[in-house]
């Protein structure tokens, strides 16, 4: 197959006027000319990639269900999301067991979103940053336990999250970070501590902003921390109102546009109505699409990745080619997957989301097949 007439978003994170060859559900140098697909006045972008889900169209990853699984990827693909790593809820053993479990046994397909890994968020956080997380399921730093459900999960969790303050783990962040990449998040912790946590090898902030102390002129924090690590990744959860359009901003300015990374933090009213849902054990209300907590906490987004890349754009004016990449390329260097994903490149499987100039959606490709168009 070849792709033509589309603004195609290369590796150099700019568009460029080219073909698209497709082959076996890989992109290839030179594809056969029998089939000719046109997407005239389209840009043809990766198919995103959200690192840090929890859920989508009433469905939730720790409900431990495969059909929940499976109807979370399928939604996902159709929105020109095409990669995820479904991202866990401090729970109990017995919970946690049959949530890796279910997950470790899903098998990709294409008309539904790969599952390139799993994101373990918690158990090991503050209590003073639980958010939404239940504090009967929060524990000190365990890699034996994380080694636990890595067997159940079949190989699949590659970020695990960690609040340094807690006892012992400087030294969990150093046993685990050969093995999982770990991020620092729903932490207390101070610049001093959070500079031995990126010293020992955390190389990412969940959620960046959220569920952390905030910058201070005399106290920077785990935020000044971060910014003066050339290593560390930040989260951003761009949906309005997790985080203010000028903080957005500055984070791309001061950080790079190489280490911004775009996720959903999406939870089960993800598009759906507005409602009364659940978010792990806790009761949710979503008025005006905001998700909150009977307390008023903020508990998690109910936009999708791609409503996240548009208000970046359109509202809060990152550029499109930063933010694509962003949500894109960023990603999937960050739990590497890049050889595979992230970009319109030979070798790496065949998916493309076609956007028009609004950024609506119109083509999805998954592996080379168009699972979504709009376009005809």
């Amino acid at each position: 197959m070849v792709i033509k007439n589309a603004k195609v978003y290369t590796e150099n994170f700019c568009f460029e006027d080219m073909d698209i060859h497709v082959e076996n559900g890989i992109f290839v140098e030179k594809a056969n000319q029998d089939v000719i697909c046109y997407a005239d006045d389209l840009y043809a972008i990766p198919g995103l990639i959200d690192i840090h889900l929890h859920g989508a169209k009433g469905f939730d990853f720790s409900d431990g269900e495969a059909e929940a699984n499976k109807k979370i990827a399928e939604y996902e693909a159709m929105q020109g999301i095409t990669t995820i790593l479904p991202t866990t809820m401090s729970q109990n053993q017995e919970d946690m067991v049959k949530t890796f479990q279910t997950l470790g046994a899903y098998k990709n397909s294409v008309k539904a979103a790969d599952v390139a890994g799993i994101y373990m968020e918690g158990p090991f956080m503050s209590k003073e940053k639980k958010g939404v997380h239940k504090e009967e399921n929060l524990r000190l730093p365990d890699i034996s336990l994380v080694g636990k459900m890595q067997r159940y999960a079949k190989g699949k969790i590659k970020i695990v999250t960690v609040a340094p303050e807690l006892e012992g783990a400087i030294d969990f962040i150093e046993k685990g970070k050969e093995k999982y990449r770990i991020s620092i998040a729903h932490t207390s912790a101070n610049y001093e501590v959070s500079t031995k946590a990126f010293a020992a090898g955390a190389t990412q902030l969940t959620h960046f902003f959220n569920g952390m102390v905030p910058f201070n002129h005399r106290e920077p924090g785990i935020i000044g921390a971060a910014w003066e690590n050339s290593d560390c990744m930040a989260e951003l959860i761009c949906d309005e109102f997790h985080i203010h359009p000028l903080v957005i901003n500055m984070t791309f300015r001061i950080f790079g546009p190489e280490r911004v990374i775009l996720v959903s933090d999406s939870m089960r009213a993800t598009g759906m109505e507005d409602g009364n849902y659940t978010l792990g054990e806790h009761k949710v209300m979503v008025t005006d699409s905001v998700a909150r907590m009977e307390d008023g906490t903020l508990a998690g987004s109910t936009r999708n990745l791609m409503d996240c890349l548009k208000i970046a754009v359109q509202q809060i004016h990152i550029p499109l080619e930063t933010a694509i990449r962003a949500a894109t390329m960023n990603p999937a260097v960050a739990v590497g997957i890049d050889k595979e994903y992230g970009s319109i490149s030979a070798g790496k499987h065949a998916n493309i989301t076609f956007i028009d100039k609004d950024l609506n959606v119109v083509m999805v490709m998954k592996d080379g097949v168009m699972i979504r168009n709009d376009w005809d």
